[in-house]
């Protein structure tokens, strides 16, 4: 098993966002091999300056602030971590959580929507995260006003509940919910990816999304705009393959006009938990048949991944992929459709992109010049 601490100062290196680490992970034998390697690779990318990676020192006094709160550290690869989630193409590398781990394995659905809820909306919300958890599923949702705040203390009385926040998880936000946070850590989990004493700035938000849709068996969108946060997780969910619902609502109402839609692209219309529960997969292995849910060795003990084909289709790749790149994000799928190389090829591109300070990867395994994101 790997060191966590020498896995932590890993993920916590500058430029190692999800995908890059999934590469690092495939590509070296241990953290401490894959650490050694970072500042070559930044290099290759077109990096002047020193990769920031943390002193071993900042690491520990992280592990015990975690401590300290309460939370356990599931990294991914880890048996405990969550095995829908891991599934992702950008799973987060660690989550800290604090509350029962073992709901992380049960069969979970979310519940998210407008943080300016109508009384009606909130009303619907309590009455099917109520339903839901009675029939033995948790509740995953965002800590925030309005639908999710709804949805969380209905879970908590019927069952329980899962709550994913943008910021570390001594951070309370909105603050008001100091109580309900708690309340959830007690009797159900609360998720956070980044570490403690992360403010929940805007940017953390998508991140958070992601992790609520890539929980949860299916996912149920009540009151929406057409650009909110509740149509970013719906789209998330459309992504990760997992079944999407939306509570149908007046075409008068702005709130309504995201779930509508998502209901005249496809999505399960949901007037009850009924038509929700009546429609998930019956266990989590029949949502991706064909999948290896059960969870990878830990660490980076996997066999190396075979180096990608060296000369010069890797150096021409270098030259030839930041071109294809802007402001607007593009999903690396797409990115391949439109080059000629090979997928080792363009992940190791994109790491030493990433890990050089010029690419951000976002929520959702898309990309973009760090410079105009």
């Amino acid at each position: 098993m790997s060191d966590p601490a020498t896995l932590l100062r890993l993920i916590r290196t500058e430029g190692v966002g999800p995908q890059t680490f999934r590469r690092l992970r495939e590509r070296f034998a241990s953290p401490a091999e894959a650490l050694d390697a970072l500042p070559g690779l930044a290099r290759m990318g077109g990096r002047r300056g020193a990769l920031r990676i943390p002193a071993p020192a900042d690491i520990h006094r992280e592990l015990d602030r975690h401590a300290e709160l309460g939370a356990r550290l599931l990294f991914l690869g880890d048996a405990d971590y969550p095995p829908l989630l891991a599934l992702l193409p950008d799973a987060p590398p660690v989550i800290a959580v604090k509350g029962d781990i073992a709901l992380l394995h049960r069969p979970i659905v979310a519940v998210v929507g407008a943080r300016n809820a109508t009384t009606n909306g909130r009303r619907i919300a309590a009455d099917i995260a109520g339903e839901i958890a009675a029939a033995g599923h948790p509740v995953v949702s965002g800590l925030a006003r309005g639908i999710d705040a709804a949805a969380h203390a209905a879970a908590l009385r019927e069952g329980t509940t899962i709550a994913a926040i943008p910021g570390g998880l001594d951070m309370v936000y909105p603050p008001e919910h100091r109580d309900l946070q708690a309340r959830i850590a007690e009797a159900g989990a609360v998720i956070a990816e980044a570490p403690p004493g992360t403010a929940p700035l805007a940017r953390h938000f998508p991140k958070r999304n992601r992790i609520i849709a890539g929980l949860a068996l299916g996912v149920v969108v009540i009151e929406a705009a057409l650009r909110s946060g509740s149509l970013l997780t719906a789209r998330f969910a459309r992504d990760y393959g997992r079944e999407l619902f939306a509570v149908p609502g007046s075409p008068l109402d702005e709130r309504a006009r995201g779930g509508n839609e998502l209901i005249r692209q496809g999505a399960w219309l949901a007037e009850s938990a009924a038509d929700i529960l009546a429609n998930l997969p019956p266990r989590p292995g029949a949502l991706f048949p064909d999948a290896r849910i059960a969870a990878p060795p830990a660490g980076l003990a996997e066999p190396p991944m075979a180096e990608p084909e060296p000369g010069d289709a890797l150096d021409r790749a270098r030259r030839e992929i930041p071109p294809l790149l802007s402001a607007s994000p593009v999903g690396v799928d797409e990115l391949a459709r439109h080059c000629q190389f090979s997928t080792p090829i363009i992940v190791a591109v994109l790491a030493e992109l990433e890990l050089a300070g010029r690419i951000e990867t976002l929520p959702g395994n898309r990309v973009c010049l760090l410079s105009e994101c």
